[in-house]
């Protein structure tokens, strides 16, 4: 099967990991990929996977958002015509061209899927945090009617669409997947050797608002975490320049940036004890996964899906409201506690061999495209006869 895959692989996010794994995946798979994305020049990451690409001209890009230029649904709509793909696969980049898509597609007969990303905290208990992201599922939801299927990754994101009016049996949930030969328990000098830790402390991620970082920071200083413990706060974003000369290394936090290199990213996971995620909003964290892969005890909001991959005993799951509170309690508990610490890492890696392995999600993406396609070609026949 011939996809072509539109999505982002700069700046780094949840995204741009999503269509790297999926796309690699596939590939091994002997499906063919052309490759779709906002870029003036060609990828030169090794982790990405060999296949053709479309430079769509852009005038801005970001995290969050990417603003097209003119050109783009000429040079989107002409190289589709000229790669003849089975099916189009839009992992939304939160872009004006998702809107131009459909009616591209529809022109051209090709079957289109969505994968619809934007975090959200479902019970919008955070005014400021979830406005946005509410307004961009209320602007969507309407357009997303013409996709012919539409991803999420979780139930509560589909309860979520159809309170909007999307009809249920359009959206299919296909959660994010783990490569659990990569992301894998195993020994590191990692702790020892580089942070002289007793007991390591892991965020990766975005420092930016919606991740709520310095709850995070706040608890850890109000905690009086001792010298032998350490914060790793891995990724960066537009708190950390605000954010690092109130919490250095004085207090045992060590910013280490964006670790671009996946298996040192890998190694950092393997070394750590606990894993943090004090997020007001999300999808499905992948790097929360990543790090239940590698069998650590892992503490996370009930933000978008991610309380529902830690229920019954998978992690501990906190409230998106009074966030500090909650870890200056847990955070000396998990210190303190080595077995609670070993139990809860073996539950959360049992939990991705079963839900969140990458080789169930790709299984499950092939099984919709073929419905997809199936569901395109009667309609087609149809029309014909």
């Amino acid at each position: 099967m011939h996809i072509a895959w539109l999505g982002k692989k700069s700046p780094f996010c949840g995204n741009v990991t999503y269509g790297r794994e999926v796309t690699n995946a596939l590939l091994d798979r002997g499906h063919q990929v052309s490759f779709f994305h906002f870029a003036q020049e060609e990828s030169t990451d090794e982790n990405w996977p060999e296949c053709p690409e479309v430079f769509l001209p852009f005038l801005y890009k970001s995290q969050v958002y990417t603003i097209p230029s003119l050109k783009s649904s000429k040079v989107l709509s002409e190289s589709l015509k000229e790669l003849k793909p089975d099916i189009v696969h839009a992992s939304l980049t939160l872009s004006p061209l998702d809107f131009r898509l459909p009616e591209i597609c529809e022109e051209l007969d090709l079957p289109l899927v969505a994968t619809f990303h934007t975090p959200f905290d479902g019970k919008f208990r955070n005014i400021k945090a979830s406005t946005q992201q509410l307004l961009a599922y209320q602007l969507y939801a309407p357009f997303l009617a013409n996709y012919d299927r539409v991803i999420v990754f979780s139930h509560v994101q589909r309860e979520l669409l159809g309170k909007l009016g999307l009809a249920s049996e359009q959206v299919a949930v296909i959660p994010n997947g783990v490569d659990v030969q990569k992301y894998t328990p195993a020994s590191s000098f990692v702790k020892k050797h580089h942070f002289h830790a007793k007991h390591l402390f892991v965020y990766l991620g975005r420092i930016a608002p919606e991740k709520n970082i310095e709850s995070l920071l706040k608890a850890w200083r109000l905690a009086n975490m001792s010298s032998d413990c350490k914060l790793l706060l891995i990724g960066d974003g537009p708190l950390a320049t605000a954010l690092k000369p109130f919490y250095g290394e004085e207090h045992g936090i060590h910013w280490l940036g964006v670790v671009a290199d996946e298996q040192k990213r890998i190694e950092l996971l393997q070394a750590a004890d606990v894993f943090v995620l004090p997020s007001l909003v999300e999808g499905l964290s992948i790097s929360l996964l990543e790090a239940m892969a590698c069998g650590k005890a892992c503490l996370a909001t009930d933000a978008g899906a991610d309380g529902e991959v830690l229920e019954n005993g998978a992690g501990v799951i906190l409230s998106t409201q009074g966030v500090t509170t909650q870890l200056k309690t847990l955070l000396p508990l998990f210190r303190d506690h080595p077995e609670l610490v070993n139990l809860l890492g073996q539950k959360a890696r049992q939990r991705v061999l079963e839900r969140y392995t990458l080789s169930q999600n790709i299984s499950q993406l092939e099984k919709l495209y073929l419905e997809v396609l199936q569901k395109k070609q009667t309609s087609l026949f149809s029309k014909l006869y």
